[in-house]
């Protein structure tokens, strides 16, 4: 108890200094997510962070730090979610923030999509749907006006897998650490960047990124 109260209260802080003024019932839901995400990652092995603590910094606040990337958004999708980052924490922003907004996860590993589909029955987030599966084999009846990953693939890979599920004038918005200059010059055609934002993250001291890419006649 005393260590959901801690990290309850490391978490409010962080969020307070990224500007986020987050309701407390989605504050506790992003604890609740954290915990999960930490008891079974101890069967599935979902991220290679094993501490809670450092899980809200390196997990939560990251993907916090990027969230204002999507707040207009109306359809997302995280690919290769993994353990959820950043989906299952827009999901629950928006569960709470932004009611309209509707979430999609994939990812090929059916441990993964196991634990998400799980994370969605727990903390009831009707605004999430998760797909098992190839992105670049995702059919969907609307195309998303936000399409985001965290580590899953270089820039040009990115475009290429997961561009076509892009509707008109949406973007690409890409997590990214240092060392990501020499993706830059692979981007393909139509395709640009429209900008590289350097992210500050509490807690963290590692260089993180947000790229934006869109569809050069958009």
């Amino acid at each position: 108890m005393m260590q959901s109260q801690g990290l309850h209260a490391q978490l409010e802080h962080g969020a307070q200094q990224l500007g986020l003024n987050l309701s407390a019932e989605c504050l506790q839901q992003l604890i609740d997510y954290l915990a999960l995400l930490h008891k079974w990652n101890k069967v599935y092995n979902l991220t290679a962070v094993r501490d809670s603590e450092h899980m809200l910094t390196h997990h939560l606040l990251d993907c916090l730090a990027a969230l204002h990337a999507c707040v207009n958004a109306q359809r997302v999708l995280d690919v290769g979610s993994g353990g959820g980052l950043p989906g299952v924490v827009i999901a629950i922003w928006a569960a709470w923030h932004a009611p309209a907004m509707r979430v999609d996860l994939i990812d090929t590993v059916h441990k993964k999509t196991a634990f998400l589909t799980q994370v969605k029955a727990e903390l009831k987030l009707t605004n999430l749907t998760v797909h098992t599966g190839r992105v670049e084999q995702l059919v969907v009846e609307q195309p998303f006006d936000l399409i985001t990953s965290r580590a899953f693939a270089a820039l040009a890979d990115f475009i290429h897998l997961s561009g076509h599920l892009l509707a008109t004038s949406g973007k690409l918005v890409a997590m990214k650490g240092p060392a990501f200059a020499s993706e830059l010059e692979a981007i393909p055609l139509p395709w640009r960047l429209e900008k590289t934002e350097a992210l500050s993250v509490p807690q963290m001291t590692s260089d993180r990124y947000l790229i934006t890419l869109v569809r050069a006649n958009d």
